[in-house]
């Protein structure tokens, strides 16, 4: 498994950063992520800012604090993924958000984060890195 998704998913909610319209970011707590095909996976609906906001401008920070007094900062850049096979893998992920969304329903978008960078940090050791 993707050791990024494991690391987020170990979490729980993380926080996703992204950059709005007035040029100042913008964060928001998500649940659903997903490995598809090797990579970091999110979703959204495509009526919210942050769908736009990505849209815009792709560069995405994520963040999520373990219980254990670590936190993990994953940068990258969001890739819409117009494909109905990546949509079901979402919804199918336990994580996924099956009751809020279907295949078809056109809102619901999932977005590939390229180029992920993981960092774990901690207040007692030095930061690790955490590779794909």
């Amino acid at each position: 498994m993707n050791h990024i998704v494991e690391a987020i998913k170990k979490n729980g909610v993380f926080y996703v950063a992204t950059i709005g319209d007035d040029n100042q970011p913008e964060v928001r707590p998500f649940s659903s992520v997903t490995e598809i095909n090797g990579a970091l996976y999110i979703c959204t609906n495509n009526t919210k800012n942050v769908y736009k906001q990505l849209m815009k401008n792709p560069r995405i920070a994520l963040s999520s604090m373990g219980k254990d007094g670590t936190w993990l900062r994953v940068t990258g850049t969001a890739v819409r993924d117009d494909n109905d096979a990546s949509r079901k893998a979402m919804l199918e992920d336990p994580t996924g958000p099956s009751s809020l969304y279907t295949l078809g329903d056109g809102i619901f978008e999932v977005f590939r984060i390229e180029n992920a960078h993981a960092v774990q940090y901690s207040m007692t050791s030095a930061p690790v890195e955490i590779k794909a």
